[in-house]
């Protein structure tokens, strides 16, 4: 495993299954965190765990306020960002033929545009250290597809393929963009 002590880090996502298991895993590697998500309960619960921790609660669907928050998080480390895991994700499944196009737009908004707008802002911020890793949680159905998720689906597919492009933009740049397809995983 790569050395993480102190370490920059963001995470979003961080009160989810698989977010807390993040938290868990960077914590132990003694990297500085800042986790974000919409539960403000199981951000204190965190952040009561592990006092080293910084919360900070974001809807990532709220685009507006993305740069923002990315702002603030350069902020808080000292204007330098080491990480970003994009790992905030939702579903909404339903059959094409009755899925609403609101299911469709919150999960593609969600999934794959606020990982645009997070990737974009906090390249930025890594092109002036000339540093950065980015790593996005997908999953195995962006290249399979499955019953029921036709938006859910689109939007890890997307976000696999958008990694690529950044990567080719920006490895060059001495920042690394990466993908985790995950596949089925045992939490609530």
């Amino acid at each position: 495993m790569i050395n993480l002590e102190n370490k920059n880090i963001i995470l979003t996502g961080a009160t989810g299954g698989i977010g807390e298991t993040i938290v868990e895993t960077l914590i132990s590697q003694k990297a500085n965190l800042i986790a974000s998500g919409t539960n403000e309960k199981k951000l204190k619960e965190l952040k009561n765990k592990h006092n080293k921790l910084i919360e900070i609660k974001q809807d990532i669907s709220a685009h507006g306020e993305l740069e923002q928050f990315i702002e603030k998080c350069s902020k808080q480390f000292g204007d330098k960002i080491d990480i970003l895991i994009n790992n905030a994700g939702v579903t909404k499944d339903n059959l094409t033929i009755r899925m609403s196009k609101d299911e469709w737009d919150k999960v593609i908004n969600i999934n794959l545009t606020s990982t645009f707008l997070l990737s974009k802002y906090v390249i930025k911020k890594m092109l002036k250290k000339k540093f950065g890793k980015i790593i996005n949680i997908t999953s195995v159905v962006g290249h399979t597809g499955n019953i029921g998720q036709a938006n859910y689906s689109a939007s890890k597919g997307g976000i696999t393929s958008m990694s690529k492009s950044l990567s080719l933009e920006y490895s060059k740049k001495n920042i690394m963009i990466n993908c985790i397809a995950a596949g089925f995983i045992d939490t609530a």
